[in-house]
């Protein structure tokens, strides 16, 4: 019974993850209109079941006329776009770090972990404000700020197994044999350590999306007119007694993505973990 539910939930979330990434690589397909195109005399207008709707506009149109599907669209692709991103440069730093400090302990692995401690105690919102305000919002900026807030996980993941694994038998093997210390981490420490770093990354992908929404909401994310999930949110606070559709569907969009993406991950540590498996 519990291992069906764990693959309906894995269906479901590997399910919402491939619709959300056909919707971003596909978005000039998909959405109906141009997302930066603004039309006045459009603004405001209902989503399609409403008696005073423009059927051309499903799900209604913001405060400058412009399509709301387009614009919850061509978001996908950019907070996708900017998550992956992050996900991949963080996660390939933070698991070369761990490895080394795991593996050589020492004054570079006090260093690390110093440097771990610093960075997890600092708030992050005023770190992304910090950064944000100084180099000026832009799409590298934020990446920039979400690889500082995510890396140290894989550090610290990383470093951790890699202490236990560097005393195992099969590593000391391999250094009797007289393999490198570059060999012995990358060809028989870091491979053990797969299925968590995919799990890991899984997990991190929806964290990284909550983030960039939130740097958006706040006016710190990517500039106007570019289409963020964040930014719609924020855009349509000021009409919720009237237009409550600009934010309610790009903050579903997330909602949605953030849902698939952990029952993707819940499923994939339960499918890759020998110990759960048990």
């Amino acid at each position: 019974m519990h291992a069906g539910i764990l693959s309906l939930r894995g269906a479901i979330g590997l399910l919402l993850t491939l619709c959300v990434v056909a919707m971003a690589l596909f978005a000039p397909l998909i959405a109906p209109h141009d997302p930066l195109n603004s039309e006045l005399s459009m603004r405001l207008k209902p989503p399609f079941w409403y008696p005073n709707a423009t059927p051309t506009y499903l799900l209604g149109t913001d405060a400058l006329g412009r399509d709301l599907l387009s614009r919850v669209v061509f978001g996908s692709r950019i907070s996708i776009m900017v998550a992956a991103v992050a996900v991949v440069v963080s996660g390939t730093f933070g698991v070369i770090v761990g490895l080394l400090s795991g593996y050589y302990t020492g004054l570079f692995d006090q260093v690390v972990q110093r440097i771990v401690e610093i960075q997890q105690a600092f708030p992050f919102i005023l770190l992304a404000i910090v950064v944000l305000v100084v180099l000026r919002p832009s799409l590298a900026n934020v990446i920039i700020v979400l690889v500082l807030s995510s890396w140290v996980i894989y550090t610290r993941m990383v470093r951790a197994q890699t202490l236990i694994l560097r005393e195992r038998e099969f590593v000391l093997a391999a250094r009797s044999f007289g393999s490198s210390d570059w060999r012995i981490m990358f060809r028989h420490i870091l491979p053990n350590l797969i299925p968590m770093i995919v799990v890991l990354a899984t997990f991190q992908t929806a964290q990284l999306l909550l983030i960039e929404a939130v740097v958006s909401f706040l006016g710190l994310g990517i500039p106007p007119p570019t289409p963020t999930w964040g930014r719609t949110i924020s855009e349509g606070r000021e009409y919720l007694d009237r237009a409550w559709w600009i934010t309610t569907f790009p903050g579903f969009a997330l909602m949605l993505t953030v849902v698939g993406i952990g029952f993707l991950g819940d499923w994939l540590r339960d499918l890759l973990d020998p110990t759960l498996r048990m």
